[in-house]
């Protein structure tokens, strides 16, 4: 795979891993680590309420602490992907993220912000207010206009695999949202076709290969037992010869194998990062930054003797 450069950073595939923070700039992520309060806490002055207001100055508070514990990229998305969570329109999207996107990249102009969105408008408003990739959960089929923005922008597509479907939904109170009953003929094989439709519909808007990065959608449209098996035949993915993003973080999956909630799944998630760099993962997208960093250097150490 030739090396992605974005701006003056390279990603040299398979040399070590790369560590995506995210940031929630919602009331209602799965994880408990919004960066939105449901309602605000207490009256903002003006000039916050015009620049993004809380969200602006939490999002920039936790990407100067994830930048200084290791992220390579920061993930700044707008609109929950839980199960069953509420979808927000285009404008609603944009004044959530744009003020924290211009934040981090006013005061750190080196810092690789990607946008988690599926919305064209969305992704063109971030890539001019200083964000660099685009991660769509719906791998560019939910809206027809964002393989021609990212290419307009040279961005880099990060294409994720997705089955949601709200019926096929379970919850439970102190585990959260799992799905059930998502049906493959071949689990893999499934993955992989649907994955590589995408990459055909990058390719029709002229995005090159080497801007292209897959995701296998832990989480999205797939059992508990799905998950896990992703996880454990993640190198089947990585030789469709593109590389490839995991996002298993806190993730439902997590919390019923081992019975906890959210915010008690960081041995799990490690397990599941150090598991998914041993067969291939590029990148992990991740909310405990400084844990899973330690994570992927001491996994690096061991699987490509990088220290």
């Amino acid at each position: 795979m030739k090396p992605l450069t974005i701006g003056s950073r390279t990603f040299t595939w398979g040399e070590r891993t790369y560590v995506m923070g995210i940031l929630n700039i919602t009331p209602d992520s799965f994880s408990g680590d919004g960066l939105l309060p449901p309602a605000p806490l207490s009256p903002l002055p003006p000039s916050l309420q015009e620049m993004g207001g809380e969200g602006r100055v939490r999002g920039a508070d936790q990407a100067r602490d994830f930048l200084a514990s290791g992220a390579d990229i920061l993930d700044v998305g707008g609109e929950s992907t839980r199960p069953g969570s509420q979808p927000v329109d285009a404008e609603e999207e944009m004044r959530r993220v744009i003020p924290v996107i211009r934040e981090i990249a006013a005061e750190f102009p080196d810092a690789l912000i990607s946008i988690d969105t599926c919305k064209a408008a969305v992704a063109e408003a971030a890539l001019k207010a200083g964000a660099s990739l685009v991660n769509d959960v719906w791998a560019l089929r939910a809206d027809p206009g964002l393989a021609g923005v990212a290419m307009r922008y040279n961005a880099p597509v990060i294409l994720m695999h997705n089955r949601s479907q709200p019926a096929n939904v379970q919850v439970r109170e102190r585990l959260g949202s799992a799905y059930i009953g998502a049906e493959y003929q071949n689990l893999i094989a499934d993955v992989k076709r649907e994955l590589m439709d995408s990459v055909a519909i990058a390719r029709a808007a002229g995005i090159p290969d080497e801007r292209i990065i897959l995701d296998p959608g832990i989480g999205f449209g797939k059992t508990v037992e799905q998950n896990l098996e992703l996880i454990n035949r993640l190198d089947e993915i990585r030789i469709l010869g593109y590389p490839v993003l995991l996002g298993p973080s806190r993730k439902s999956f997590i919390g019923y194998t081992l019975d906890l909630p959210p915010d008690q799944r960081v041995e799990g998630t490690a397990a599941a990062v150090a598991v998914g760099i041993l067969r291939g993962a590029d990148v992990v997208r991740v909310h405990d930054v400084a844990a899973m960093a330690r994570v992927a250097r001491m996994t690096d150490a061991l699987v490509r003797r990088k220290v």
